[in-house]
C-alpha cells in the first residue's frame, strides 16, 4: 500500500503540470486500477525519485525548544538542556551558549541530539531515572534527574560523566554528552549525569547514579570492574569527591572506588592517600580555576604513590569541553589511555 501511495502522488504531481482538468475522474480511475497492474505501471509511467532516507531529524536551525518536545525524546527531552533558561542562550542548535563555557561546537551539539533521537526512535533506552516515583514525589526537585545512556559495546566497563554549572544548573551538552557520546564511539559504556544544582546534592545523586548502574549491570550490560568518572568544573570536584569517599559517604551503596577520576578545569584541592588515580588538564588562561591548583594537587597525590597525569593548555579558558579545533583536541584519547592503565 505504501507503494501505491507513493505512486498516486507522483502521478498527482505529473498531471499537475501537464493540466488538472480532470483530475477528480483521474483520481478516481488511479484508485480503481487492479493491484496486478501496478508493477508494470511503476516501471512505465513513474519516473525515478531519489528520497533521502538517511536525512538527519535535527541541524544547526532546529529550534532548541522543538529539541526538547519532540515525542521521541518523551518527557525527558526537558533535561537535554538547563531546565533554568537564565544559564543558556541562543534559539537554535547552531547558536547554544551557556555560562561559563567557552569553544561550543554546534557540530556536536547536532550529533548529540541526533544520535540520541535515532536510538530512541529505534527503541533503545537512551534515559533512565534513578529515583522512584515516590522518591520524586517526595522531593520534588529530584524530577530533574537522571542518566542519559551512550551505549558502547556490550560488556564493556562503564564512565559517569558529570557536567559543570557552578552548582547552579548542568551544562550537559558542553560538559558531558560529547565525552559521553565519543567514550561509546571507542566502545566503553557511558552516562551523563543530570543533577540536582548544589555540592551535597549532586554528590548524592551521583552516588545513587553510580549504585543504580551497579544494580542494574546486567540488565544495562556494562562490566562494573574499574569503572571511571568523569568531570568538569563542578562536576570534576563530584568525581573527586566521590573518588575519595565512595558512594557510601553519600547515601549510596557500599561499592569500590573507581579505577580512575578524569578532570578538567577546577580549583579542587581536597584529596586523600587513598585517592583513586587521577587524570586532570586545564587551560591557562582559565580565570575561573587556576591550572596550577590542579597541577598542585596531582603533585601531591603523586608523592603518595598515587597513578596521576597531568595537562595544561596555552591560551585556553574555561569549559573548553572536548576541546574540538583547538591546542586541547585529543585529550580525550589521551585520558581514555590513562583510564585503561589501570586495569
Amino acid at each position: 500500500m505504501k507503494v501505491q501511495k507513493i505512486f498516486v502522488s507522483a502521478l498527482c504531481i505529473l498531471l499537475c503540470l501537464t493540466g488538472c482538468g480532470n483530475e477528480e475522474k483521474t483520481l478516481r480511475d488511479v484508485s480503481a486500477i487492479p493491484n496486478e497492474e501496478w508493477e508494470t505501471l511503476e516501471k512505465s509511467s513513474v519516473p525515478d525519485v531519489d528520497i533521502d532516507v538517511t536525512q538527519e531529524p535535527f541541524d544547526e536551525n532546529t529550534e532548541i525548544d522543538m529539541v526538547r518536545s519532540d515525542p521521541v525524546f518523551g518527557n525527558y527531552g526537558r533535561l537535554l538542556f538547563p531546565t533554568d533558561d537564565w544559564y543558556m542562550s541562543g534559539s537554535t542548535l547552531g547558536d547554544l551558549q551557556l555560562t561559563w563555557y567557552h569553544n561550543i561546537d554546534p557540530a556536536e551539539t547536532v550529533e548529540i541530539v541526533n544520535t540520541l533521537w535515532k536510538r530512541a526512535d529505534a527503541g533503545e533506552t537512551v534515559f533512565y531515572d534513578i529515583y522512584t516515583e515516590e522518591e520524586k514525589l517526595a522531593d520534588p526537585e529530584k524530577e530533574n534527574t537522571g542518566l542519559f545512556f551512550f551505549k558502547g559495546e556490550p560488556g564493556e566497563k562503564f564512565a559517569v560523566c558529570n557536567a559543570g554549572g557552578g552548582f547552579a544548573y548542568v551544562g550537559a551538552m558542553q560538559d558531558s554528552f560529547p565525552h559521553a557520546l565519543e567514550l561509546s564511539k571507542q566502545g566503553y559504556n557511558a552516562f551523563a549525569l543530570i543533577y540536582r544544582p548544589g555540592d551535597q546534592t549532586a554528590c548524592e545523586d551521583l552516588a545513587r547514579a553510580i549504585s543504580f548502574i551497579f544494580e542494574n549491570a546486567e540488565e544495562l550490560e556494562v562490566d562494573t570492574d574499574c569503572y571511571s568518572l568523569w568531570g568538569g568544573s563542578a562536576g570534576a570536584r563530584m568525581a573527586a569527591w566521590l573518588g575519595s569517599y565512595g558512594p557510601a559517604a553519600f547515601g549510596g551503596d557500599d561499592l569500590p572506588q573507581p579505577g580512575a577520576v578524569i578532570m578538567q578545569y577546577t580549583g579542587h584541592s581536597d584529596y586523600t592517600e587513598n585517592d583513586p588515580p587521577t587524570f586532570a588538564c586545564a587551560g591557562e588562561n582559565d580565570g575561573i580555576a587556576n591550572w596550577r591548583t590542579m597541577q598542585r594537587r596531582l603533585d601531591a597525590m603523586s608523592a603518595l604513590g598515587i597513578p596521576t597525569e597531568f595537562h595544561h593548555y596555552p591560551g585556553l579558558p574555561h569549559g573548553f569541553g572536548l576541546g574540538t579545533g583547538t591546542v586541547a583536541e585529543g585529550w580525550l584519547d589521551e585520558a581514555v589511555a590513562f583510564w585503561e592503565a589501570q586495569r
